[in-house]
C-alpha cells in the first residue's frame, strides 16, 4: 500500500497554491487541466480530507490545505538546504522564487533587477507581488521580501542590502513662492504631502539634531491638502510644487542630482529606511535564494558607486 503522502505531491501542491487555479497550474506544469484535477483528486483521496474549495474561476485552500502547504514549503526547503550542504547541487539558482516588495521601490528598482536576474539564471522562475506593507513574518507567502528596516523577528533572516535615508524635499518653485523652513517647527506654515504608508503616525515627522548625548529630536505635526498610499504619486506631486514631502533617498535622489527637487532642512536628520532582503532561516541554503540576494547587493553597492 503507498504512502497516504508521496513526495512528489508536494512539489505538486506547492506549484498549484502560487498559481491559484487549475488551469493556471496546469501551465506551469506543462500538463492538461483535468490532469492537474486527477492529481489533486488522488492526494485528497489518499489523505481524507478536502485540501482545495474549487470554485468555476478561482481556487482556496481548506485549513488542512493550508497547513499541508506549509509543512510541504518547509520540507522542500529543507530537501533543497540538504542538497547544498552535502554538495550533491551544483548550486544552481533553479525554481520558484516569490518576491515581495513595496509598491513604488519595487516597481522602480527591484523589478529591473529581477528582469536582469533571470536572464542570468534562467531555471529561476521569479514570482514579484508589490504591496503597501511587507507581510507578516508569520505568512508563508515569499521566499524574499525587499523592505525598509529590519524586521524584529529572529525567524527571520535579515540582509542589509544599501544604506537608505529619509529626506526632506521640495520643488524649487514652491520655495520661491512659500520660503524655505529654518527649523522644523517651520514645517507647521507649510502644506506637506502626506504618505500614508507603513505602521508609523500619519503627518508625524521626526526630525534630530546633533549626535551623540546632544542629539535632540522634535516630533512635528504636518499638514497638507495633498495625501496618497502611493510613493510614486507623491514625488510627483512634489514635482509640480505642490508642497514639501519626505521620501527615502533611493527614490528622490536623481531630481536632486538633476535640480528638480531641493533638499529642506539638510542640518537635520530624519530616520533611516535602510533597504533590507528577509527571508526565513530555512531558505538560507536554497541556491535561488542566496543568487538572488547576493545579486541584489552587488546590484545596490554598483548602483551608488556609480552615483556617488
Amino acid at each position: 500500500m503507498g504512502s497516504v503522502i508521496q513526495p512528489a505531491d508536494l512539489g505538486f501542491f506547492s506549484t498549484l497554491a502560487s498559481a491559484g487555479s487549475l488551469s493556471a497550474a496546469a501551465r506551469e506544469l506543462g500538463i492538461t487541466t483535468p490532469a492537474v484535477s486527477k492529481h489533486l483528486a488522488l492526494m485528497e483521496s489518499r489523505i481524507g480530507v478536502p485540501l482545495v474549495n474549487r470554485t468555476t474561476r478561482r481556487m482556496s485552500l481548506t485549513p488542512e490545505g493550508e497547513l499541508y502547504l506549509e509543512n510541504a514549503r518547509r520540507i522542500l526547503g529543507e530537501i533543497d538546504g540538504m542538497a547544498q550542504v552535502l554538495g550533491v547541487s551544483k548550486a544552481t539558482p533553479k525554481g520558484l522564487l516569490r518576491v515581495n516588495a513595496t509598491l513604488g521601490f519595487g516597481r522602480s528598482h527591484v523589478a529591473p533587477l529581477i528582469s536582469s536576474f533571470v536572464r542570468k539564471y534562467p531555471e529561476v522562475e521569479v514570482q514579484l507581488q508589490l504591496s503597501i506593507n511587507p507581510p507578516a513574518p508569520t505568512e508563508d507567502l515569499f521566499d524574499v521580501c525587499v523592505r525598509f528596516g529590519a524586521p524584529p523577528d529572529s525567524r527571520l533572516i535579515a540582509r542589509h542590502i544599501a544604506p537608505n535615508r529619509r529626506l526632506l524635499c521640495a520643488a524649487p518653485a514652491y520655495l520661491a513662492r512659500r520660503g524655505i523652513p529654518k527649523v522644523p517647527n517651520d514645517l507647521t506654515k507649510h502644506n506637506c504631502i502626506g504618505i500614508r504608508q507603513g505602521e508609523e503616525a500619519y503627518g508625524v515627522w521626526r526630525l534630530a539634531s546633533g549626535r551623540g548625548r546632544s542629539a535632540s529630536t522634535e516630533a512635528v505635526k504636518t499638514r497638507g491638502n495633498l495625501a496618497t498610499n502611493d510613493g510614486e504619486i507623491a514625488v510627483n506631486w512634489a514635482l509640480d510644487g505642490h508642497g514639501i514631502l519626505m521620501r527615502a533617498e533611493w527614490d528622490i535622489q536623481r531630481y536632486l542630482r538633476n535640480g528638480r527637487l531641493v533638499q529642506v532642512l539638510p542640518q537635520y536628520f530624519t530616520p533611516d529606511a535602510d533597504i533590507y532582503a528577509v527571508y526565513p532561516q530555512r531558505h538560507q541554503m536554497a541556491a535561488r535564494v542566496r543568487a538572488f540576494v547576493d545579486f541584489l547587493a552587488l546590484s545596490f553597492t554598483q548602483q551608488a558607486a556609480a552615483k556617488g
